[in-house]
């Protein structure tokens, strides 16, 4: 079954310290377009949360947001003694240097000096990992999912399109079958009409059939009922297919428009006018299928 390209998940979870909530967004590009936004703690997952993502949303523009709530018992900070000590020591050794007096206060310089504060929030442990990981896979399952019956609802309407072109398709058969004996008629006519020519008719039977073979639309007939079978098929394929769908919306649009160019008869023009608008809707669908 097909899916869609667009789809939203989200995922939340709680741990004693903090809690993460994971959400994803993916509209309609081309190609994967990924973005990824986290608090900086979670750098060093940044390329597994690429990789998964990128296994499960195959191709389109995704935005994925990791927020954190730190709770109340993950407020405690801790003191690097050996680094502060080792400030203390520099800092007093450069005063003596530079001739200076020394601070007053090296207790509240110390503490502004980079790593010496360390805040418990900023330590992730390997239940956490574990439990972003989790949160991460559980949004794109869900976006999946969005994505599943969003294109249920595409295979519905896309099979009702096709539906109607075969319709109309079919429609043209009465047309077609009067329309070589007027073309035959006319031309006829037309010859007759100019005053003292005289007709060969083998020759003019010769010409004549050159000339229908040219109007003749059966071989785009049969490529025609070949494209929508195939378009139908591929509905029904679980594997990515809206390439494959847009290639062949090309290739039935291609059997129209020949058909259009050689209908030469008003009501066959008017049928495939009316394949061409249910076309251009089922192209405009196609682009949101992954």
């Amino acid at each position: 079954m097909i899916k869609s390209m667009t789809g939203f998940g989200k995922a939340m979870v709680q741990l004693p310290e903090r809690n993460i909530s994971v959400e994803v967004r993916v509209l309609n590009s081309k190609q994967l377009d990924l973005n990824v936004r986290f608090p900086s703690i979670y750098r060093e997952k940044e390329h597994e949360i690429r990789a998964i993502a990128g296994q499960i949303i195959q191709r389109g523009k995704v935005d994925i947001f990791i927020n954190i709530e730190n709770t109340g018992l993950a407020a405690s900070h801790s003191i690097n003694h050996d680094l502060a000590t080792g400030y203390f020591q520099e800092l007093k050794k450069l005063a003596g240097t530079l001739g200076i007096q020394e601070p007053s206060d090296y207790l509240s310089l110390l503490v502004r000096m980079p790593d010496v504060v360390k805040s418990s929030s900023e330590e992730v442990t390997d239940i956490e990992w574990n439990a972003l990981i989790s949160a991460v896979r559980e949004a794109l399952g869900k976006v999946d999912s969005f994505r599943s019956n969003e294109g249920e609802i595409l295979a519905v309407d896309l099979r009702k399109r096709i539906g109607n072109i075969a319709a109309l398709f079919a429609s043209i058969e009465p047309f077609e079958q009067g329309r070589m004996e007027q073309v035959r008629e006319r031309i006829r006519r037309d010859l007759l009409s100019v005053a003292e020519l005289k007709i060969d008719e083998n020759r003019f039977e010769q010409e004549l059939i050159y000339y229908l073979e040219k109007i003749d639309v059966t071989e785009e007939k049969v490529r025609l009922t070949k494209h929508l079978g195939y378009f139908t098929d591929t509905l029904g394929n679980d594997e990515s297919a809206g390439r494959k769908l847009g290639f062949v919306a090309q290739e039935i649009g291609r059997e129209i428009n020949t058909i259009g160019s050689k209908a030469n008869d008003a009501g066959m023009q008017q049928l495939v006018v009316a394949m061409k608008d249910e076309l251009e809707k089922i192209k405009e669908q196609v682009l949101n299928i992954l």
